[in-house]
């Protein structure tokens, strides 16, 4: 068989190890050939790809990025994609396509697959919020690098008399906040699934300095909001790619909080370093056995589906429940941070 391999949306740790799985099942548990698609969709469509072998996939299973690199692509030359599957098929002379990518990726892909082309997707967003799936690789490292800096500002910060808003990712699912937050332990935690009362924040670090705790930190996720009149906060703007350029919470709260409790307060976004380095030992393996059931399914004919993790197991779940709805933090988990912090 030839089998097309694609990274496309935000990169990722662990996406190497998907490409460097698939490549090493293809090849050596099946004879296959592999190519690989460079910059997402785009490569699909202006006929930039290269050929995978071992040799290609040697030394990158603890990479970040990805060697294939990535692309955001405007909705309009993703329904060209599904409008000509059938002749992109024809033209690569492909079996099968594996895009590894999250929400947008996998709409893209359940689009191809629905227009006649032979899909197997993988998961990947280090947001977590992919709801078919208990779990996404990429999330367990962006927890740790999140979780790492909230324990290095806090010694900083109480060294200062400071409190320290730390902005992770995070756009309408507040995992690696809530993750991170309880890890670390922050002193309060916002997330996008409920907006938050800034007057409950400064009575929290008010309560902290009576009791002579001198600092505090608050871990907030991108897309949180506060509660309607709380404090000064506009929407950004929708950007070319249906998503919306968020206002900078974590600087916005940061001049809030300094302002009501006359104490110095800085933020602290994390950024895309949260993307970036050495996938952890988990994220390397739960992407190593994303990419080896992947090519199983494309044996087995398993199109139209992708791969997930239910508990411990890799099963095949279909792409159109990965699209349905994002997976959010339930109203429990919310329950169980604020019982503890």
């Amino acid at each position: 068989m030839r089998i097309g391999v694609l990274t496309a949306g935000g990169d990722c740790p662990g996406l190497n190890a998907v490409i460097r799985s698939v490549v090493h099942r293809a090849l050596v548990g099946h004879g296959d050939e592999v190519i690989g698609f460079e910059d997402g969709f785009k490569g699909l469509l202006d006929g930039h790809f290269r050929p995978l072998d071992i040799n290609a996939v040697s030394g990158i299973l603890a990479r970040g990025g990805t060697i294939l690199g990535s692309a955001r692509m405007e909705r309009a030359r993703l329904h060209e994609a599904a409008e000509n599957a059938h002749e992109l098929a024809k033209r690569y002379g492909l079996d099968a396509l594996i895009p590894i990518g999250g929400e947008g990726t996998l709409t893209a892909a359940r689009m191809l697959s629905d227009a006649g082309m032979p899909v197997v997707g993988v998961p990947k967003t280090i947001d977590n919020d992919i709801s078919s799936t208990d779990r996404t690789f990429g999330f367990d490292t962006a927890v740790m690098v999140a979780t790492e800096a909230i324990d290095r500002l806090k010694t900083t910060a109480e060294s200062h008399q400071r409190v320290m808003v730390v902005e992770v990712m995070g756009r309408h699912a507040g995992w690696i906040a809530l993750e991170s937050g309880m890890a670390g332990g922050a002193h309060g935690i916002c997330l996008p699934e409920r907006r938050f009362e800034v007057d409950a924040l400064v009575k929290m670090v008010e309560e902290r300095f009576a009791r002579g705790k001198k600092f505090a930190v608050i871990c907030v996720a991108e897309g949180a909001h506060p509660a309607e009149g709380s404090m000064p906060y506009e929407k950004g703007a929708i950007d070319q790619y249906g998503h919306e350029r968020f206002a900078g919470i974590g600087n916005r709260l940061a001049i809030e909080l300094e302002h009501r409790l006359g104490k110095e307060a800085r933020p602290v976004i994390l950024g895309h370093v949260q993307r970036g380095g050495v996938p952890t030992a988990y994220d390397r393996v739960l992407a190593t056995r994303f990419g080896w059931h992947a090519v199983e399914a494309v044996h087995r004919g398993e199109f139209g589906n992708m791969t997930a993790l239910r508990g411990t197991d890799i099963v095949m779940a279909p792409l159109a429940s990965a699209v349905t709805e994002l997976k959010t933090v339930p109203e429990n988990r919310m329950y169980e941070a604020e019982s503890v912090f």
